[in-house]
């Protein structure tokens, strides 16, 4: 009898419970969605990692390394592989204004690839080419095609013998300065050693990449008595397609405990108020049965199975969710497939995620026991008497002679909401989280457009920049310079504090690079002091004024650099002019020209390597943007659609509780359209008190999330006047929409069965 009840009962409230499984769904699918997405990059990047040979140390030398350099590493204890490794950017000549990173590794077991179509890889293959299966698809590129490719004054082409993708470039972006790959028109090849002597001639091997457990410092003390020599060793940490995507799980580690904790709390919260309602409505029901001579232990059970139910369905339905919103993130074809370039796409939720939903069921089924629980204490004649709201003691307010200029509806008004605070304050809770969640996204996109605007329009003040070969003379670096009237950099790796810092070198006559401090205006460098990026500021405890000591690798001298300023940076780098690094005695070799001559204007040989358009690393940014406004979307649904359920069920309570006031009123001749009014002010009251909060509370969550996510771009949390008023109409608009749709319930009272109850 007691099931069908349970079912009759579901359907008589169905609004309410259709709500809080809604509730549970939302608050379940997001925290499993970004929990998901993270798991899976972890697992499935680890699995591509371990299968390509993904390197654990970089070690580097302009000068390249003989095959008896990589014997002494490969004989280091601890050492598992070592391969002689050449990573270049090469142009296509074939498929015009596009390039290649062209690399050659000597051990299948380090830094490989992985087939996706065609012919076995060979080391004694001399004209084949594995190329990026993406770089294919987007230039119509097959196997079996001829591919033409140029390398400073070297010219040779070659077979696509496969389809490839390879751990070393699961992220393949030409530098720091493109956040998003652009497969059109620059990706990766590999050839085989035998192929790139026979096009080149010579034999050069600038890396050796090992595969080691050893800890950093130990394996780099091992390395330098190897190699009798100081050199430039580096880990997977700083190689950009690993640290890139560890940072893509941080950030889902940081979404998943920021945003999922935030709808989880509002579903909750608003379901104790709304289980305590519905029990005090069942009220006259829970006497009745008690009456029957049902014992108070199984009608405990009986009514705290609704609570159960709705946990196990909402979270049934949000497992669901989330999975679908995982996947909509991690597949080929979604935001993550445009940027990581892997094979494995798998969805994993995580072992603590199914933790947290089994507690999240309990917690929801003890708030139904204590709901319940409450109401069966007294006889059964006590339970038989309907709920009553509880009695209200005169407010402050009305106590002082402001009191009597209020209208009526205020003072109505006022007094519901002291009487049922915590209704108001699950309204109020739901609106500030909604609106929270609303600034923060749109936040996220101001923030990132004046990100884009900062350094893309405002510090690359040039149009192309060409990278200078490795074996260039200084006359023709020199050439390269006065041909395209450009300002020139070049970059020395240091070591400080046992990390691995660029020290950039400029040379600026035509202000083709600028510099943004922490509050967006543009540094002039000076010739006595160098400037810090607000990383390294932060990470080393500096500021202007400050001495920093830097030491270059492959070399003993240590150097003190005086602080001029602390800037923002998209690299890790402490910037010096090319006058102080003189001044000093730091040696540097130029590596880049910035002009504003055309990309296609510009001629390779001669010194110059290859070349990068301003342009097209802007347009790369489209598909970052577009990805990020989709977020954005999905996140202002969700919360808007929280936002109707929290309020709409708060609503219905509100209606219901005070059913018989509002009958009270239309027997003494207010009309529906005027109570309704009522309604939709005491609404709007608590939707602005929910918006004065949200709006700082918001930003300072934006400002949390801006620093967690992008503290390698240096990103500054920002939001613009257009994105604050938006927040505010749509959490306006969205609480007019539930306050207009429950005052249209008032035409359904039936004032004489509500006035006929006993009190």
């Amino acid at each position: 009898m007691l099931l069908k009840k349970l079912w009759r009962t579901m359907g008589l409230y169905k609004a309410q419970f259709i709500s809080m499984i809604i509730m549970i769904a939302i608050g379940v699918g997001v925290f499993c969605g970004f929990n998901i997405e993270w798991t899976s990059i972890r697992d499935d990047t680890a699995k591509f990692f371990k299968e390509t040979g993904f390197a654990d140390y970089r070690i580097a030398s302009k000068a390249g390394f003989t095959k008896q350099d990589e014997e002494k590493i490969k004989n280091i204890d601890g050492v598992d592989e070592t391969s002689r490794y050449l990573a270049v950017n090469v142009s296509v000549e074939s498929v015009s204004g596009t390039s290649l990173s062209l690399t050659v590794t000597e051990n299948k077991k380090v830094s490989f690839f992985k087939i996706i179509e065609g012919e076995e890889y060979s080391a004694d293959d001399e004209d084949g080419v594995w190329l990026s299966d993406k770089f294919a698809k987007e230039n119509s590129l097959k196997v079996g095609d001829e591919i033409k490719l140029a390398y400073e004054s070297f010219s040779f082409s070659g077979k696509i013998k496969g389809l490839i993708k390879a751990g070393e470039y699961l992220i393949c972006v030409r530098d720091e300065t493109q956040l998003m790959p652009d497969y059109k028109k620059f990706a990766f090849c590999y050839v085989s050693p035998a192929f790139f002597k026979k096009a080149t001639g010579f034999e050069y091997y600038p890396q050796i990449n090992v595969i080691s457990s050893l800890e950093k410092n130990e394996f780099k003390d091992k390395v330098n008595s190897a190699l009798e020599k100081t050199t430039l060793v580096y880990t997977k940490d700083e190689v950009t397609s690993y640290a890139q995507m560890k940072g893509e799980e941080e950030e889902g580690k940081t979404m998943g405990s920021i945003l999922p904790v935030l709808f989880l709390a509002i579903a909750v919260l608003t379901m104790v108020t709304t289980m305590h309602r519905l029990t005090a409505k069942e009220k006259t029901q829970i006497g009745t049965l008690k009456a029957l001579g049902f014992k108070d232990k199984r009608i405990l059970r009986h009514y705290t199975s609704y609570a159960f139910t709705i946990g196990v369905i909402g979270s049934a339905i949000g497992i669901a969710l989330g999975f679908a919103l995982a996947y909509f993130i991690m597949n080929p074809n979604g935001s993550m497939g445009t940027y990581f370039d892997m094979p494995y796409w798998g969805l994993t939720i995580p072992w603590f995620g199914w933790v947290v939903i089994a507690g999240i069921i309990i917690v929801l089924t003890f708030i139904g026991f204590l709901s319940v629980k409450q109401m069966l204490k007294g006889t059964a004649a006590d339970s038989l008497r309907p709920y009553t709201p509880k009695k209200m003691k005169k407010i402050a307010l009305e106590k002082t002679p402001l009191w009597n200029k209020f209208s009526f509806g205020a003072k109505w008004n006022m007094r519901d909401i002291m009487r049922h605070k915590s209704r108001t304050l699950m309204s109020l809770i739901g609106i500030v989280g909604c609106m929270i969640i609303i600034v923060g996204s749109l936040g996220m996109r101001d923030t990132m457009d004046g990100f884009l605007n900062l350094y893309y329009d405002g510090a690359m003040n040039y149009n192309t920049k060409i990278f200078v070969s490795d074996e260039a003379t200084k006359a023709q670096t020199d050439k390269i310079i006065e041909d395209y009237n450009g300002d020139s950099s070049g970059t020395v790796y240091v070591e400080t504090g046992e990390k691995m810092i660029a020290l950039d070198v400029y040379t600026l006559k035509n202000d083709s690079v600028r510099f943004p401090d922490k509050d967006d205006n543009f540094v002039t460098l000076k010739n006595d002091g160098a400037y810090i990026c607000t990383r390294l500021a932060t990470k080393f405890s500096l500021k202007a004024g400050d001495e920093i000591e830097v030491s270059p690798y492959g070399s003993d001298k240590k150097y003190t650099l005086k602080i001029n300023g602390v800037i923002r940076s998209i690299t890790e780098n402490i910037v010096v002019t090319s006058d102080y690094a003189n001044l000093l005695g730091i040696a540097f070799d130029i590596d880049s020209v910035y002009t504003k001559t055309e990309k296609d204007a510009v001629k390779f040989g001669n010194g110059v390597k290859s070349t990068q358009s301003k342009n097209d690393i802007i347009e790369s940014f489209d598909t970052f943007t577009e990805i990020m406004n989709m977020m954005i979307v999905i996140l202002v649904a969700a919360a808007l659609v929280l936002g109707v359920v929290v309020l709409y069920n708060l609503g219905v309570m509100s209606y219901t509780e005070r059913y018989r006031e509002m009958a009270t009123l239309k027997v003494v001749g207010f009309k529906d359209k005027k109570i309704g009014s009522l309604l939709i002010g005491q609404n709007l009251w608590v939707t602005l008190v929910g918006v004065v909060i949200g709006l700082p509370l918001g930003f300072f969550t934006l400002k949390i999330l801006v620093d967690a996510l992008a503290t390698e771009y240096e990103m500054r949390a920002a939001i613009s006047p257009l994105s604050c008023i938006i927040s505010i109409a749509l959490i306006f608009l969205t609480s007019l929409l539930v306050s207009f749709l429950v005052s249209k319930k008032n035409k359904k009272i039936d004032m004489v069965e509500a006035l006929k109850a006993a009190e």
